[in-house]
């Protein structure tokens, strides 16, 4: 006999798939025609997940009916595929994470990074539920400064959707786009790529229910950040500046970015890094080698609080390197002054929530 499609659709058409109630054709579970090779068909069923609890016995009864209606002489094969979930518009992403903060500078080399990874594991050693976020596509050092360079994440099921599970330490949990690529090769993607797997970290991760996830952003102004604002409502940013002019000038570029008329993303407050040098033999001494209270005076000017100064301490680079931050200390000066922080950053989003309404994500114009 020869062997058409209509005759393979009307054989599953006598199929009942138990999860509609609804038959194979009208559940739309048939991928595409089927491919008919002499006796031979092939045909591919979508099930809306791999744990779907009627794919085995909906596949013998298709198999079954293509015998019953249409010949025993022919030869079935059965593929199966399975839908993903839709991912969250960008208005309804990350619903259980209640604070987005943004730590931001506004050149490079200020101590950024440093200054977000010894803030999450502050605020978590507070008793939050912390997540960070390596948004520095092109330079990710969160891997590193937390020790887990080797790690690789793995994806879990939920709600019929493949997610990527944050790596845990010291209590944060962490997503970096360095979990994914060589840790001695450059990424040499082109800003539409890098904004896209940005995205993909925060949209299709099982972050869960935190009270904070901060975001450590690439320094400067760019694609990056755009993407950030355009996907998500940040509560508010942290600017980090060194005491010098240099740095201080860039921070005002930065300060701008979050507070023009199209973004509105509240200024929560300024740390003032590498405020001062203390030698380790003479913890008394304080020597002002990048200037004195640059950013505590732009804090004034900016009518912005002052969230805290932070000393260069040679064990703040050793811990950094090690994956060890100096957070963990909380007996230490250093530790002290990062706990300091978290404690200022927790009263002055609180404050922002109480008296500012919520951010609205920047929205794009067709």
């Amino acid at each position: 006999m020869t062997l058409y499609p209509k005759l393979i659709t009307d054989a599953l058409a006598t199929v009942t798939y138990a999860g509609t109630k609804k038959n194979i054709i009208e559940s739309e579970m048939l991928a595409d025609q089927p491919k008919i090779n002499g006796n031979k068909v092939e045909i591919i069923l979508i099930f809306p997940r791999e744990t779907d609890p009627f794919l085995k016995s909906t596949v013998k009864a298709a198999e079954a009916a293509i015998h019953y209606h249409v010949g025993k002489e022919v030869e079935v094969t059965i593929k199966t595929e399975f839908k993903s979930a839709p991912r969250p518009d960008d208005d309804h992403l990350l619903p259980q994470v209640k604070n987005i903060i943004a730590v931001s500078s506004g050149k490079g080399g200020v101590g950024k990074s440093t200054v977000s990874a010894n803030l999450a594991i502050s605020l978590a050693r507070l008793g939050y539920s912390v997540g960070l976020l390596d948004t520095d596509i092109f330079g990710p050092s969160v891997p590193k400064m937390f020790q887990v360079e080797d790690v690789r994440p793995y994806a879990v099921e939920k709600d019929g959707r493949q997610l990527i599970m944050p790596v845990e330490q010291y209590g944060v949990k962490l997503l970096s786009i360095g979990f994914f690529v060589n840790k001695d090769t450059a990424t040499l993607w082109r800003g539409g790529m890098a904004c896209s797997a940005l995205k993909q970290l925060i949209a299709d991760a099982d972050w869960g229910e935190l009270d904070f996830l901060i975001l450590d952003t690439p320094p400067g102004t760019s694609d990056i950040h755009l993407s950030l604002l355009q996907t998500l409502a940040i509560t508010g940013a942290v600017i980090v500046s060194t005491p010098q002019a240099v740095a201080l000038a860039d921070a005002r570029k930065g300060i701008d970015m979050y507070t023009n008329d199209k973004v509105n993303v509240p200024i929560l407050g300024l740390v003032e890094n590498m405020a001062w040098f203390t030698p380790a033999e003479l913890p008394e001494n304080k020597y002002y080698i990048f200037g004195k209270e640059g950013c505590k005076n732009l804090a004034a000017e900016m009518n912005v609080p002052l969230l805290a100064q932070i000393p260069i301490v040679q064990s703040i680079c050793e811990n950094g390197d090690a994956g060890t931050p100096a957070a963990l200390d909380v007996a230490s000066p250093v530790g002290q002054a990062f706990i300091a922080l978290a404690q200022s950053v927790v009263t002055v989003t609180n404050r922002r929530n109480a008296e500012q309404a919520k951010t609205e994500r920047v929205k794009t114009h067709e």
